[in-house]
């Protein structure tokens, strides 16, 4: 995902689904727990479980293909699954504002592709028709774009008093033996104009994040430069790396060097990693052989331009009787931001956090028709509809957790990001 898996295009596109649970903010239509399916000028909908729709678009458009290739797409479901989309696979209630006007699943069905990989500085149009297509590329001209630019200070949805207040909410749930886990976001909103993709390029830029993502639908613009991987699957091969720890980057080499080696042996980081594991390991159990589920690498020490992270790595072997989609299913949403167990966490953030998350901390990514998916956590991600962009930061608490820790660590996660686009 994110560098080998750069472009693709709408005239690639076969079919889109747009699904939409619960009530729905803003003037966004109301489908209730439907998807909506669009093939040309034909608009239907659909009450099925939305994953099984992928697998049956999937399959009637594109079929099943050998994996005789390197690439990583050649033909399938491209698209992001928002954190929202989780009310599908367990009962949440309706507690948080709803005022993103955004579907909670935005994918879309490609018979061919673009696919751009920068360390080999090669690229290769995959999938059907590809001389036509390959043409048509060749006569496509950049259009031009109107440079993004704020016009109003960030705002969040939680002040510091207000952040206080509802850590020790969750600090009360720990205590009580509610979860032993729950991560708390706070979320940022300015108004902009101009491209999307000119803010989302120079974020790519600075945060070089290995996930990093862009998609712009009817309703909205998705940037992400997420660090973390969600599930990749590869000869039915499964692999998730969960960041759970956080300390800050610095210029000065010896302080850099000390603040990855505070996090590396952090007993309270450990410990949250080591809850999110367990999880993990749960969920993909779930579809997994028998015994194939295991943890080659413990807290190790990741880097990125504004922090290090704890990243440990959960494998397994999906089991012959189920698909990409039901491995999604299985996990969905990613249990590193929500908290452990992960429903109980679920209800706890929807009471505590002023809105709903939206595409923040749900999962881009893509399921090509020959076995391979590739996903992220939608992690260091903003949403952009209707003038205003949205960017979010959180964290998990646990019973030693310090307030003014956590919260500043929202800020570290956020320091690539708020700034770079305050100075456009």
């Amino acid at each position: 995902m994110g560098d080998a898996l750069e472009v693709f295009d709408a005239r690639a596109r076969e079919q889109s689904i747009r699904y939409f649970s619960g009530e729905s903010g803003g003037d966004c239509t109301n489908f209730g727990e439907q998807s909506q399916i669009t093939e040309g000028d034909l608009v239907r909908s659909n009450d099925e479980d939305p994953f099984t729709i992928i697998d049956q678009l999937v399959k009637a458009k594109i079929g099943e293909l050998e994996l005789t290739t390197d690439w990583p797409f050649i033909g399938g479901a491209v698209g992001y699954f928002a954190y929202d989309l989780g009310r599908h696979v367990e009962r949440i209630p309706t507690i948080a504002d709803h005022d993103i006007s955004a579907p909670d699943m935005a994918v879309g069905i490609y018979d061919w592709a673009l696919l751009i990989d920068h360390q080999e500085q090669k690229a290769v149009v995959a999938g059907r028709n590809v001389d036509a297509q390959l043409a048509w590329l060749k006569s496509q001209k950049p259009s031009e774009r109107t440079p993004f630019k704020l016009s109003t200070e960030w705002q969040s949805n939680m002040t510091q008093d207000d952040y206080q207040q509802r850590f020790n909410s969750v600090k009360e749930y720990l205590s009580a033996g509610d979860s032993y886990q729950i991560n708390l976001a706070q979320r940022h909103c300015a108004e902009y104009q101009g491209s999307e993709w000119h803010a989302f390029d120079v974020l790519d830029q600075h945060n070089q994040a290995p996930f990093s993502a862009f998609i712009r639908t009817e309703d909205a613009a998705i940037l992400s430069i997420s660090p973390e991987r969600f599930l990749q699957l590869h000869h039915r091969d499964i692999e998730t790396k969960p960041i759970k720890g956080t300390r800050p980057r610095f210029s000065n080499v010896d302080k850099d060097r000390l603040s990855a080696d505070e996090l590396a042996n952090a007993p309270k980081d450990q410990a949250e990693n080591l809850m999110i594991v367990d999880l993990l390991r749960n969920d993909i159990g779930r579809v997994a052989k028998p015994g194939s589920v295991k943890v080659p690498k413990l807290f190790e020490i990741e880097s990125f331009p504004a922090v290090h992270h704890l990243v440990s790595t959960v494998v397994g072997e999906l089991d012959n009787q189920y698909s990409a989609t039901d491995l999604l299913r299985a996990c969905f949403p990613g249990g590193s931001i929500t908290g452990a167990p992960k429903v109980r966490a679920m209800e706890i953030i929807e009471e505590l956090e002023p809105h709903r998350r939206s595409v923040y901390c749900g999962s881009i990514g893509y399921i090509s028709a020959h076995g391979v998916m590739d996903t992220s956590i939608t992690i260091r991600t903003l949403i952009a509809t209707k003038g205003k962009v949205y960017a979010w930061a959180g964290g998990g608490i646990v019973a030693d957790s310090v307030c003014d820790d956590e919260y500043q660590e929202t800020y570290h996660k956020l320091g690539k990001i708020l700034p770079i686009l305050d100075s456009l």
